[in-house]
C-alpha cells in the first residue's frame, strides 16, 4: 500500500510546486498586463465562480466516474489550458482560461479526496494525511522558490510552461497508480436534472440520519471560509499596517512554511496516538489564537510568531478534518457531499471576503483581521464542544 501512497504523494506534490509557481507568475503576468492590483485580485473571485458552476453536478460526476482516469484527464486538460496562457493575445482571454483551469481544479479536488480514501486504509489514513501535509508545506516554501529563480533567469511565462510540464508529470505518476473503484452502477434517471435532483436529495438524507457527520463537515466548511477571508487582509495588513518591504513580507511568509513543516512531522510522529476529536476541535482554537497573535502584532518579530504558529496549529487542524470525512463518509457518496457542501462554501467565501474588504477599507484592517479571529475562534469552541460530545466510534467506509 505505502508503495502507491508514495506514488501518490509524489504526483501531489509536483502538481503543489507547479500550482505555486503557477499563482505567482499570473499574479506578475496580470499585474504587468494591467498596473492594477484590482485585476490581480479579480483572480481570487474566479476560483469559487467555478466552484458554484460546477459543484452542482461535479459531485455525481465524481460519484459514478473512474476517479483516477479523471484525474488524468483533468491534469492534462489543465497542463494545456496553462500552456496556452502565454499564448493569448489579451488580459479578457486570460480570465476566460484561468475560469477553464478552476472549473477543472474544481472537480479535480473532490475527486481526488475519493480516490485517497479508497486507495489509502482506514488505519492508514492519519499517517497519510500528515505526510500529505508535509508535502504541501514543502511545496509552499519551494514554489515561490522554484518561481524566483525562473524569473531571474527567464520570466513569468517561463514559469507557465513548468506547471505545465509539472501537470503532465502528474498525470504520468497517476498511471502508475492502480483503479480503485468498483464497476460503476448506472444512474436510474436518464435525464441530468432529475439525476442531481435526486443526488441532492440522497445527500440531504445521509445529513440527516448522521447528524453528527452534518456538524462536523459544516463546522469546516466555517474555518475554510473564515481561514480565506481573514487571509484576503494578510498581504495588506503586512504592507499598510506593519509597513514591511515586499522583502520583509516575503521572510515572513517563509516561517509560514516553517510552522507547517514543523507541525506536519509532529503529526506524522504521533499519528496513532492523536486522536482526530482533539485535532478538529484544539486545532481549530490554537489556529485562532495564532491568527489572534498576528493581527495585534505591531512589529516584525511578533508578526513573525503569528504566522509561523498559524502555519503549525493548522496542519493539526486539516489532518483532523481530512481524516474525519474519509472515515466517516461512505465513498459511494463522497464525490455529492462534498460537491454540495462546497457549493455553500464558494458563496460564503465571495460573501465573506467582500464584506472583509469593505470593513477593512471603513473601520482598518487590524480591527476586522481580530473580529475575524475572534469569529474563527468562536468556531473552535463549538468544534470542542461538539467533538466531545460523540458517543460512537466513526465508522469505517471501506
Amino acid at each position: 500500500m505505502w508503495k502507491y501512497a508514495m506514488l501518490l504523494l509524489l504526483g501531489l506534490g509536483v502538481s503543489n510546486i507547479g500550482g505555486w509557481v503557477y499563482l505567482i507568475a499570473l499574479n506578475l503576468i496580470v499585474l504587468q498586463e494591467t498596473g492594477s492590483p484590482l485585476a490581480v485580485g479579480l483572480l481570487y473571485i474566479i476560483a469559487p465562480i467555478a466552484a458554484l458552476l460546477t459543484n452542482t453536478w461535479s459531485g455525481s460526476l465524481i460519484d459514478r466516474a473512474n476517479t483516477r482516469r479523471l484525474m488524468i484527464v483533468l491534469d492534462v486538460i489543465r497542463a494545456v489550458l496553462i500552456i496556452i496562457i502565454p499564448l493569448l493575445p489579451s488580459i479578457v482571454y486570460i480570465y476566460f482560461f484561468v475560469l477553464l483551469i478552476n472549473l477543472a481544479n474544481a472537480i479535480s479536488a473532490p475527486a481526488s479526496a475519493v480516490y485517497i480514501t479508497k486507495l489509502i486504509p482506514k488505519e492508514n489514513r492519519q499517517r497519510f494525511n500528515a505526510l500529505r501535509g508535509f508535502i504541501h508545506s514543502s511545496g509552499t516554501m519551494l514554489g515561490p522558490a522554484i518561481a524566483g529563480i525562473l524569473f531571474y533567469v527567464g520570466s513569468p511565462y517561463m514559469a507557465i510552461y513548468l506547471n505545465g510540464v509539472a501537470l503532465l508529470l502528474s498525470a504520468a505518476l497517476l498511471l502508475l497508480l492502480p483503479v480503485v473503484d468498483a464497476p460503476i452502477e448506472r444512474a436510474k434517471s436518464t435525464r441530468r436534472f432529475e439525476q442531481i435532483h435526486a443526488d441532492i436529495k440522497t445527500v440531504v438524507s445521509y445529513c440527516k440520519r448522521s447528524v453528527y457527520v452534518f456538524y462536523v463537515y459544516g463546522l469546516f466548511v466555517l474555518v475554510t471560509v473564515f481561514m480565506t477571508a481573514i487571509d484576503s487582509l494578510e498581504a495588506s495588513f503586512a504592507k499598510l499596517e506593519l509597513m514591511l518591504s515586499d522583502a520583509e513580507y516575503g521572510f515572513l511568509l517563509s516561517f509560514f512554511g516553517i510552522g507547517i513543516i514543523v507541525g506536519s512531522l509532529i503529526n506524522v510522529r504521533f499519528a496513532k496516538s492523536l486522536k482526530v476529536e482533539t485535532l478538529i476541535g484544539y486545532g481549530t482554537v490554537m489556529t485562532a489564537v495564532a491568527y489572534v497573535t498576528l493581527y495585534v502584532a505591531t512589529d516584525q518579530v511578533v508578526a513573525i510568531i503569528g504566522v509561523t504558529l498559524i502555519g503549525f496549529f493548522v496542519t493539526f487542524l486539516n489532518t483532523g478534518y481530512l481524516t474525519f470525512y474519509q472515515n466517516a463518509v461512505p465513498t459511494s457518496l463522497m464525490g455529492r457531499f462534498m460537491s454540495l457542501f462546497g457549493l455553500f462554501e464558494a458563496l460564503a467565501i465571495i460573501f465573506f471576503t467582500v464584506i472583509f474588504g469593505v470593513m477593512a477599507h471603513a473601520i482598518g484592517i487590524r480591527l476586522v483581521g481580530l473580529v475575524g479571529s475572534a469569529l474563527f475562534f468562536t468556531v473552535g469552541l463549538v468544534a470542542i464542544h461538539v467533538t466531545k460530545r460523540k458517543k460512537t466510534p466513526l465508522r469505517s467506509t471501506k
